[in-house]
């Protein structure tokens, strides 16, 4: 530590006084090029931090995926990925794409259906319960609908989400899982 009568006058400031204070002491390398013990380890920070990197290349190419299961079965509506970083849902990024409709059913005796909407209402769903959507875990809260067609699990980084709208509950399922398929083994 430096004796403060060396010290310029006006540079004992609280910041260079805490500077100072808590410096650590600094010891020489014993050889050359060697790591500390624990430099080699990935963090989990780094670790998550690259999967939401990631997340919108996977996603695209998990949403064309689906987008080409929805066609093979014939059916239209819109499909949902989403990713969370962590063991619980506190933010999240997510990509949709539209496969023929955004909605269906209206007309003059029916007010029709938001594809978008339902498709995000099981995906909120899934983020509350981390259990697939429509699972009857608990009733569903307002702005749930208890649908079923979306799935959801854990990584080692995080949490996915994916969700099809537009279809039979039973292929919106298969849409869904052909999105998952994709995400969990790239994320």
């Amino acid at each position: 530590m430096i004796p403060i009568k060396y010290l310029p006058k006006g540079l004992l400031t609280l910041q260079t006084i805490a500077m100072l204070l808590h410096a650590p002491a600094s010891q020489a390398q014993d050889k050359p090029g060697t790591l500390a013990p624990d430099a080699a380890q990935p963090r989990q920070a780094d670790t998550t931090n690259n999967a939401a990197r990631i997340f919108d290349d996977v996603a695209d190419k998990a949403l064309l995926a689906m987008k080409k299961r929805a066609e093979e079965l014939n059916i239209k509506g819109v499909a949902l990925v989403a990713y969370a970083q962590g063991d619980t849902v506190q933010s999240w990024s997510s990509k949709m794409v539209v496969v023929g409709n955004l909605t269906s059913g209206q007309g003059p005796n029916s007010k029709g259906n938001n594809l978008l909407g339902i498709a995000y209402s099981k995906a909120a769903e899934m983020a509350d319960t981390l259990k697939d959507s429509g699972s009857k875990i608990r009733p569903p809260m307002m702005g749930e609908y208890g649908y079923q067609g979306g799935l959801v699990t854990k990584t080692k980084t995080g949490i996915l989400i994916v969700a099809f709208s537009g279809g039979p509950s039973e292929d919106d399922l298969k849409v869904s899982q052909t999105g998952l398929d994709f995400m969990s083994n790239t994320l």
